[in-house]
Parts: structure tokens; sequence; C-alpha cells
């Protein structure tokens, strides 16, 4: 427990590597675009009400498994991001219905997402209005011909839940497969 509050105080958690391919700038809205290589994920499903109390579910039940409450009852630590792959519905709201809680397994341990490119990063304790805007302003800077899917995004947060400042959140389109 100690170690979890001295990460999100100091710093100090595992993040997934990448490679910037490029930084790009339309109007106002900065984003990059990355390479992931492929990697061992921990993920959990939840199904639930909104997608504020579906996506705080799903990264509860991430914590405990990546703590140890796995089937090799071995605690891993913390990586970030963890990602929510998000499902828009009609009305523009997310899906209470998540693939949530992607968590890189950190060095030394072992489970595969694809590479995600564009992404748009911005500060705060992210709720669904805050991810559906920022992917809403993501989606209109690249335009309706850029190969990204629409159906799904994936919401990433960086941070424990208890780092008060200096927070960082990201929103990933997935490319379309060629």
């Amino acid at each position: 427990m100690f170690g979890l509050i001295k990460n999100s105080l100091l710093g100090g958690t595992e993040e997934t590597p990448y490679k910037i391919l490029t930084s790009e700038t339309k109007g106002d809205l900065n984003y990059e675009v990355r390479r992931y290589d492929g990697g061992m994920f921990a993920t959990v499903n939840v199904d639930g009400k909104s997608f504020d109390e579906t996506s705080g579910e799903a990264v509860l039940k991430l914590l405990k498994y990546v703590g140890g409450s796995n089937d090799k009852g071995i605690g891993m630590g913390m990586t970030a991001p963890v990602s929510i792959t998000a499902f828009p519905k009609e009305d523009g709201s997310l899906s209470g219905k998540l693939n949530p809680g992607s968590d890189t397994v950190p060095s030394g341990f072992s489970l595969f997402l694809p590479a995600p490119p564009p992404l748009l990063q911005f500060g705060g304790y992210a709720k669904e209005v805050d991810y559906r805007s920022h992917a809403a302003r993501l989606m209109a800077a690249l335009g309706d011909s850029a190969p990204y899917q629409r159906g799904q995004y994936l919401c990433n947060g960086y941070d424990p839940p208890m780092k008060p400042y200096g927070r960082r959140n990201e929103i990933w389109l997935l490319q379309e497969e060629p």
C-alpha cells in the first residue's frame, strides 16, 4: 500500500513504451500519432449502469488483479496507462457495457492489444463527459476521411485515484486495418 501511495505522489509507475511517429496541430488542437509494440495485458470485462460507474468498478477489479488477487496470487504492481474501450451509443453517450481496464503487465510478467495511433492528452479527474468531448474534438480535427475507427476509442488514465494534481488522461483512436 505504501508503494502505491509513494508512486501516486512521487511518480515511478512503469509506462507502456511507444514511439512518436508524428506530432500535429490542427487549429487549437495538438495531438500525436504513436506506435506501440505488442505486449502482455491484463483485461477485465464489466457490464454495468453508466460509463462512470462501470469504469470505476472495472478499475477496482483491475487493481485487485495486479495487486495479487489472480490465479498465481502474485502482486505485479501497476503500470500506465489503464485503458477503457468506449463504445459510443447513437445519442453520443458511452455504453455501460465496457471492455475496460487494460493495464500493461509490468516487465517480467506477461498478456495483447492492438497498437493505437492518434491521441489527445488532457488533465483532471476524467469522467464520461470529458472523454466524450475530447474524443469529439480529436475526431473533428482529423475529419471524415481519416482512417480511424469511429465506433470505439480508448479512454486512458495514467494516474492512481489518490494523485491530486498533474493528472494525465488520453483519448486513443484505433487505426483502421489496411
